[in-house]
């Protein structure tokens, strides 16, 4: 007797912790971004390169990984995703016994990798899983588990890999080369059980993708994204072309935010606390977009989704005007509140991004999952110009990106009326 694939409802559960999981695989960079600071002894230049890495990711793997989707499917791309992460995962063992930061970087390309994959082949895959009117609210469902994965993340594993004492480079300086050693090596340790049981945790989610089999969805979405179509056929359509660059300068914007609020919330004019106090905020930024995602997935049953995005752009803007234009708790909570209007904006994006695009699909997917490069480039840039006119004014640069996007929602993701292929689901 052949055994039946799960319904769609099933299916979408089953997927929905995939996004959880990976959501909480990126959030655990800001718990390395620190411990490996320490480790090291690096300066923050040297630190963010973990950033770098994962980011960079998308860009130099997204046309793999679309590949790999062309060529299994996105069940199957599903599964190698998870087994690529958790290789990576497996790889920070003997990083940490090393130890060596080159190999821990190494070990964060694999795993990024893996989570690059599943972003190319997830995200449509539980877009295309049922009615397409409400492609957008499924997405934004499963991406309000990918927040919460991204908030319980550093709060479940982080006191593991942080639990030993970190000491200062002038007492590391009274130690013999031995005991510096020592020292290194017990504090990269604390990375490799942590890493270990993640790694298991994915080779599991795996073989459950496996045995419990996800329907398939038709040839005609699913493998006729061949070679007789192309990248630059896929970029023809205009709310495309569009949505990468609304991709790009969304994630940009939101990791820009996240990245400045402890230095801008501790500044004197601003909230006028300590680090430690206002890392605590950071969680509320992000938890702020889950809590977005879950009522988001609500209203986009009812509200267009090109419409919403426009009006959530548009609060934006006004929030981070407010914050550039105040001092004090008016400042920091109206740049806070941003969180909860970012929460829609991706999964809106790239369900506009692909729809109508049929066989072109997983290379529509690639593209704007290549686009995710913007969490990479735009701090930077932020950074430059925090430098030069100072940090509350240099929210100008994410105030453009959501004009952009503001723009998308109402004009860009406009798609001229063409012959699709329909997704559906079938049976063996």
């Amino acid at each position: 007797m052949s055994r039946r694939n799960l319904s769609s409802t099933a299916a979408i559960a089953v997927l929905t912790t995939i996004f959880f999981t990976w959501g909480a695989l990126t959030s655990l960079n800001d718990v390395l971004i620190p411990h490996l600071k320490a480790v090291f002894e690096m300066n923050y230049a040297q630190t963010m390169l973990i950033q770098f890495t994962f980011f960079s990711t998308y860009l130099l793997m997204s046309l793999p990984a679309g590949k790999v989707v062309s060529l299994f499917g996105y069940k199957h791309s599903i599964v190698i995703g998870l087994c690529v992460a958790g290789a990576g995962a497996l790889l920070f063992f003997p990083a940490a016994r090393i130890p060596s930061y080159p190999l821990f970087l190494f070990a964060l390309f694999v795993l990024a990798s893996g989570i690059t994959l599943l972003q190319v082949s997830a995200n449509p895959y539980i877009a295309l899983l049922g009615d397409g009117q409400t492609a957008s609210s499924r997405l934004t469902l499963a991406q309000a588990l990918n927040s919460l994965g991204h908030t319980l993340g550093p709060l479940l594993v982080g006191p593991l890999i942080l639990s030993g004492v970190v000491i200062g480079g002038a007492e590391l300086a009274l130690m013999t080369e031995a005991q510096q050693t020592a020292y290194r090596v017990t504090q990269a340790e604390s990375v490799q059980m942590p890493y270990v049981g993640i790694a298991l945790g994915l080779f599991l989610l795996a073989a459950f993708v496996v045995v419990f089999r996800l329907p398939a969805l038709t040839e005609a979405t699913e493998r006729a994204d061949d070679r007789r179509h192309t990248f630059a056929e896929a970029l023809r359509h205009g709310h495309l072309r569009f949505g990468v660059a609304a991709i790009f300068l969304y994630v940009g914007a939101e990791v820009a935010i996240g990245s400045f609020l402890i230095n801008y919330i501790t500044d004197a004019r601003i909230g006028a606390i300590s680090e430690a106090s206002a890392a605590r905020y950071v969680a509320w930024y992000w938890g702020a977009a889950m809590v977005g995602r879950f009522i988001g997935s609500a209203l986009l049953r009812r509200i267009e989704p090109r419409i919403l995005l426009g009006l959530f752009a548009m609060v934006a803007i006004a929030l981070l005007s407010t914050t550039m234009l105040n001092e004090g708790p008016v400042a920091m909570w109206s740049v806070i509140a941003i969180g909860l209007f970012n929460s829609i904006m991706f999964p809106t994006i790239f369900t506009l991004g692909i729809d109508g695009l049929g066989p072109l699909t997983s290379k529509a997917s690639s593209l704007l999952v290549m686009a995710i490069v913007g969490g990479a480039v735009v701090p930077l840039l932020q950074g430059v110009l925090a430098d030069r006119i100072g940090i509350q004014h240099a929210f100008v640069l994410p105030l453009l990106c959501y004009v952009y996007i503001a723009w998308y929602g109402f004009r860009g993701a406009r798609r001229a009326e063409t012959t699709v292929l329909a997704p559906a689901v079938t049976t063996p």
